[in-house]
């Protein structure tokens, strides 16, 4: 049995307030209405679109924590972040970021997406990568939405933090990286040693 407006309305509201990254396609599965019809309940609540409650939420929590670069250099948008432990961040794949010819995206943004995460998640006013392991898995392709996620695994024996970071379309890897990173207080610890 359908729900009638004001109860869906106010259930789809409570729905992104718990789960402010769920998207219309997964709403309107789960209302049983039509994508359109999320949408213009979106509009009727004045509750924005998914890129725009990612960005809103990033610019809230994040934007104090994150210190080795301004958030709005963090190629894709934070949605967790647990300094010096876990960052997590989505790219979606537009235009801008593919070849014309074949709508593949270009690595470097894969790889800026994983090594600015790498910088964000590091607790330090610098943080630098000093070097980098990479592996493409998969192409990927326009439309497609990457979720990229840092673990920070340790230190190495040059006193650099490392940072793993794999990036996943839906479920299947398609990116990997260690990536080695200065950082200023760990060179000062280094120096008085």
């Amino acid at each position: 049995m359908k729900k009638d407006k004001r109860t869906r309305q106010k259930e789809l509201k409570e729905t992104i307030d718990s789960t402010p990254f769920i998207t219309d396609e997964d709403l309107a599965k789960k209302f049983g209405v039509s994508i359109q019809t999320i949408r213009l309940d979106r509009m009727e609540l004045s509750i924005p679109e998914l890129r725009e409650r990612i960005k809103s939420v990033a610019r809230n929590e994040w934007n104090e924590t994150v210190k080795a670069l301004p958030i709005e250099e963090v190629i894709g948008e934070i949605v967790d972040l647990e300094l010096d432990q876990r960052a997590i961040s989505i790219l979606d794949i537009d235009r801008e970021h593919v070849f014309s010819r074949n709508d593949i995206a270009r690595g470097h943004h894969l790889f800026a997406q994983a090594n600015s995460l790498a910088v964000a998640v590091i607790n330090d006013e610098l943080a630098l990568t000093a070097k980098a392991e990479i592996r493409f898995t998969r192409q990927v392709t326009k439309g497609e939405r990457v979720v990229a996620k840092a673990a920070v695994t340790g230190v190495d024996r040059k006193g650099r933090t490392v940072v793993e970071v794999n990036s996943y379309v839906e479920n299947e890897k398609v990116f990997s990286g260690v990536f080695e990173m200065f950082r200023s207080n760990e060179q000062r610890g280094q120096e008085q040693s």
